[in-house]
Order: C-alpha cells, then sequence, then structure tokens
C-alpha cells in the first residue's frame, strides 16, 4: 500500500514489519497504512502496531507541532506520559500531546494491538 490512496484496508490483514521503537524493549511490529505522500491534510502517518507481550515504545517526545494519538483496539499495558503511568486497555484513545514525553509498555502476556496516528498542530 505504500504510496497509494486507499478506501479500505482489513488491520487483521496488513504485512507487518518488525521494529525497535524509540528504543524501547524487545520489537513491536507495525504497518504504516498512511503517510503525508499519499494523504492530503494535518495527518502525518497512520500505523497498526503490534506489541507482543514484555515488548515496548521507549519513552520518546515529539516536535511541538506534532500531536500523537494511541487507540488501544485490543489488549492492555502501561502507559507514561510525562512521568505519570496509567494502565490503557482496549477502547482507550491516549492524547499524547505536542512536545509531551510518553511511552508505552505492554506488561501483560497477551499480544497488545494500537493504532497510532501522528497529526500536525500549530506550535
Amino acid at each position: 500500500m505504500k504510496n497509494k490512496v486507499f478506501n479500505r484496508c482489513n488491520l487483521w490483514q496488513v504485512p507487518l514489519e518488525p521494529t525497535q521503537a524509540h528504543q524501547g524493549q524487545g520489537q513491536i511490529e507495525f504497518h504504516r497504512i498512511l503517510t503525508q505522500a499519499n494523504i492530503k491534510g494535518a495527518c502525518h502517518f497512520m500505523d497498526f502496531t503490534r506489541m507482543p507481550p514484555g515488548s515496548s515504545i521507549g519513552l520518546h517526545r515529539h516536535e511541538a507541532s506534532e500531536e500523537e494519538y494511541y487507540l488501544i483496539l485490543d489488549g492492555s499495558g502501561l502507559m507514561q506520559q510525562d512521568g505519570v503511568q496509567f494502565r490503557v486497555r482496549a477502547g482507550d484513545l491516549i492524547r499524547n500531546p505536542p512536545g509531551g514525553q510518553h511511552g508505552l509498555t505492554n506488561d501483560t502476556d497477551q499480544a497488545l494491538h494500537l493504532f497510532v496516528f501522528e497529526l500536525k498542530v500549530q506550535p
């Protein structure tokens, strides 16, 4: 699907590629569904992500012009935002504010699936 516009995709059927996310623990798997190259608007990217048990998206920050969201599709984990930790579970939508530090750990024995998207905002 790279650089193609689409009207529909099934997240559970897209091919996933392994990566280490922001120096987190272990590897996660993701599929970049959309990028700025194939959509118009303020969205930088949209990813479908699978986090195996014990993996994490390491603590990181985005630019003051970037706002990132995590939509937990299934599973649960431990979110950290600007030094505060809290549990997240299926159905939660988490806003990671511009410039804020955040990370996510799958501290369970089940995979965690989430949708990650980043928007351009006015600093």
